[in-house]
């Protein structure tokens, strides 16, 4: 089993000394998290409450004057019950579409050992969001459980990296092997290896009540 990986403080009233200068896409996010909070008939307020962040910061998000992480935004999305694409992808969700790498946008941990890429969201049609994964040598990154019925279907690109997921024995990965399993757990990524993993996830998403 991974080593305890610690995880950020974001139970604060204060803007994180390490947060950084939001950018058009962060304006984007921020745009998105003010109309599911409207849209969920809520608050800053009770959406503070509910995900243990500090309403300071999640006014900053809203005003596009903070970047928010990954963790941060893992956090926003579970609390108000939608997917994570929800919040950060960015891409229309009809016709042809062509993502630029020199333009491309990221969401980065708090550390900035694993950065996010959203390739395409859900949508009411199509349950499923497909993201570039980066991991620093050396690094790990905790997830805490999201929402119920999520899987995760994940292939190594390049690199070598183990997978822990709830009580399911640690699983290490080389490059080109995929992985699935239930995403609605707690689960690590951990890059072995000396050089920058590249991961391609797949995540998706079903309806409990549906089974």
């Amino acid at each position: 089993m991974p080593a305890p990986i610690p995880k950020e403080s974001t139970g604060f009233d204060t803007l994180s000394r390490s947060a950084a200068p939001a950018t058009g896409f962060d304006a984007h996010i921020g745009r998105r998290l003010h109309a599911l909070i409207l849209r969920e008939g809520g608050s800053i307020e009770k959406l503070a409450r509910v995900s243990g962040l500090g309403k300071k910061l999640l006014d900053a998000i809203v005003r596009s004057e903070v970047a928010p992480t990954l963790d941060v935004l893992w956090r926003i999305a579970n609390a108000l019950g939608v997917p994570f694409g929800s919040l950060a992808a960015h891409v229309p969700q009809r016709g042809l579409f062509v993502l630029r790498n020199a333009g491309k946008k990221t969401i980065a941990s708090p550390d900035g050992g694993l950065t996010a890429r959203p390739l395409f969201s859900h949508d009411r049609r199509r349950r499923a969001e497909f993201y570039e994964l980066t991991l620093a040598p050396g690094r790990a990154a905790h997830s805490e459980a999201h929402a119920p019925g999520t899987h995760e279907n994940l292939i190594v690109a390049h690199g070598r990296i183990e997978i822990h997921a709830g009580r399911e024995p640690p699983q290490r990965l080389d490059e080109g092997d995929a992985i699935g399993f239930d995403g609605d757990v707690p689960h690590s990524y951990r890059n072995l290896g000396a050089s920058e993993a590249l991961i391609y996830l797949v995540m998706t998403y079903f309806d409990p009540a549906e089974l």
